[in-house]
């Protein structure tokens, strides 16, 4: 079929998903069509549609990722870094704060669900479920015969086990992933129950998703008692592909093929080695003298992408990728303090700390750090929503925010908060990565020529980097979020006063909040994610999305592309090419 023939029939097909009653809360789709274990293209074109992830890139086939080459044999060992990390500090899923964790879970422990390629959710240890007319009962039945890696059997009590485990905030960081389910109940020993209170859009493709939700990503509640959470943290026991025969901190993570996995046909590799590499030429020597045969973990620094494309011997495929980069400004810090947000903007913009603060944002030349940092490799950002998201995303938030790119107006804002042309500014630390030395080292230069500050770059280790975050012990700070399939994740997750990344380990009598707290915004965070009508979830988004914008949460800078980097001799299938994701349970490698 020719590409504009393809092209017309992918609108149409569009078109057809997005033709439904906004008022039916299961979105104009039927029980049997919300039902599992499969759906057809029709209602998965549709469900992803209501989810607002469905664009050109998810209908046409030719616009999918393919194989880098011919598939390869089964067996053999794949050697990976994971990079811009000294250790790989947990692997618990209640405990796991960061996308290059759960890439490496997610090959370990399964979920009732897991996302595809399409960013849908398929079932993993759910083999079918059927949801009630009012999209608040979902009830699931599990796949049978299925064991731990231990030798233990998975039956309904792990999956209330779990979920006990995962709603206490004590044990786990991501209880506000099921704060909407009213109950769980076990039918029998392969049927559950799950009752909301209220209809969720993400409930699928986030609360029972294995990898970027976690709260349901299924534990070993035998291992837990005999190991305890050290280490099970080190080495979880769960139901997946891989099991974890080798893992110390600082050291490598060694993962082998689970002979008793529910699928016979998969994994096809029989060992993977993840080995932390931090800082960009290690990284680079390791691949190109066949060390290591893929990338993971942290993005690829930049700098890297083009050389890699230029040897024969790597396979380079990008792809959108679903989060967001930003500058964290510490408002418990002067010059940018700001210790109350729930004022109207105009009030906001009298005060000297939110001055300093819209300043910095106002000064992000996103395109000229696109260009210099990345070589061209992102999308600038101005919230947390990203394109992934599709139906969410506000290409109009470019013009209408307040962080829009206006260095007049910057200087203007600096000079009345008492530093005219940066004079009298203190010197900020901006704390980076080893692998964001250089993207910090372009912020700063942007800094000093639109306003005439000097910000000093401050590299540490990635987990050290996110324990300061977390007390709150930072200047600024350069990170974000990956793995961002539904606003959810990106309000939720970041946005709120509640947030799990939210300064969780501050001192809370010197600091009510961590880096952000403002009440309109909560709540309209919190009403997106149970209100069902796309079109209005649509709006409270794109709402909460404005306003921590406009009130500064953060300088946001960048929405990342994702850059997978490998061996020739590895192939990795389409359905394997989840952004965000490494899912080695299909990856093959050729003689």
């Amino acid at each position: 079929m020719e590409k504009d023939d393809l092209i017309k029939k992918a609108q149409a097909e569009l078109k057809d998903a997005y033709d439904f009653d906004p008022r039916d809360p299961l979105f104009g789709l039927n029980r049997a069509e919300m039902s599992g274990p499969k759906m057809s293209r029709r209602a998965t074109m549709r469900l992803l549609a209501a989810g607002g992830a469905l664009g050109l890139s998810q209908v046409i086939p030719g616009l999918r990722p393919t194989a880098a080459m011919a598939a390869g044999h089964a067996g053999g060992e794949l050697r990976c870094a994971w990079a811009g990390v000294a250790e790989i500090t947990t692997l618990d899923p209640a405990q796991i704060a960061q996308v290059l964790q759960f890439q490496i879970t997610s090959n370990v422990l399964s979920g009732l669900m897991h996302i595809n390629n399409d960013l849908v959710a398929e079932g993993d240890l759910a083999e079918a479920w059927e949801v009630s007319e009012d999209g608040l009962v979902y009830t699931i039945k599990l796949r049978e015969g299925v064991t731990f890696h231990n030798g233990d059997a998975f039956d309904a009590e792990d999956v209330l086990f779990t979920f006990n485990r995962s709603s206490d905030p004590e044990k786990s960081r991501h209880s506000r992933v099921i704060g909407n389910v009213a109950s769980l109940e076990k039918l029998n020993d392969y049927e559950v129950k799950f009752t909301l209170k209220a209809p969720q859009a993400s409930f699928l493709t986030k609360a029972l998703e294995r990898a970027s939700g976690r709260a349901m990503t299924i534990v070993s509640r035998g291992a837990l008692a005999e190991m305890g959470l050290a280490k099970y943290g080190l080495a979880p026991v769960g139901t997946g592909p891989f099991k974890i025969t080798e893992h110390e901190l600082g050291g490598r993570v060694v993962l082998e093929k689970n002979e008793n996995y529910w699928d016979p046909e998969r994994p096809a590799l029989d060992r993977v080695i993840i080995t932390p590499v931090d800082g960009t030429e290690p990284l680079a020597a390791a691949i190109e003298a066949g060390d290591i045969d893929y990338i993971g973990g942290n993005p690829v620094p930049a700098e890297l992408v083009d050389r890699f494309k230029s040897n024969g011997d790597l396979a380079v495929d990008i792809k959108p990728g679903p989060g967001f980069q930003a500058i964290w400004m510490n408002p418990w810090r002067e010059p940018m303090k700001v210790t109350d947000f729930d004022k109207p903007l105009d009030e906001l913009k009298t005060e000297s700390g939110f001055k300093v603060r819209l300043a910095l944002a106002k000064a992000l030349n996103r395109d000229l750090f696109i260009q210099q940092a990345l070589f061209g490799n992102g999308v600038p950002a101005y919230g947390s929503i990203n394109a992934a998201m599709g139906f969410y995303y506000d290409e109009a938030l470019a013009e209408t925010s307040e962080q829009a790119y206006d260095p007049e107006g910057a200087a203007q804002l600096l000079a009345e908060a008492g530093y005219p042309g940066g004079e009298g500014f203190p010197t900020l630390k901006l704390q980076t990565t080893p692998n964001t030395r250089r993207q910090g080292l372009v912020i700063a230069n942007i800094y000093k020529q639109v306003l005439g500050i000097t910000v000093q770059v401050d590299p540490k280790e990635f987990s050290v980097g996110i324990e300061e975050m977390q007390k709150m012990e930072f200047d600024l700070r350069l990170g974000g979020s990956g793995g961002d399939y539904d606003p959810d994740d990106g309000l939720v997750d970041w946005m709120q006063t509640a947030s799990k990344f939210n300064g969780p380990t501050r001192n809370k009598e010197e600091m009510p909040f961590g880096y952000y707290s403002e009440a309109e915004s909560d709540a309209a965070a919190d009403l997106q994610s149970v209100t069902a009508d796309p079109a209005a979830r649509k709006a409270l988004v794109q709402k909460a999305n404005k306003i921590t914008s406009d009130k500064v949460a953060c300088g946001f800078l960048f929405h990342p592309v994702d850059i997978l980097v490998h061996s020739t001799k590895v192939t990795v299938p389409p359905e394997s090419r989840i952004p965000g994701l490494h899912d080695f349970d299909r990856v093959t490698l050729s003689s």
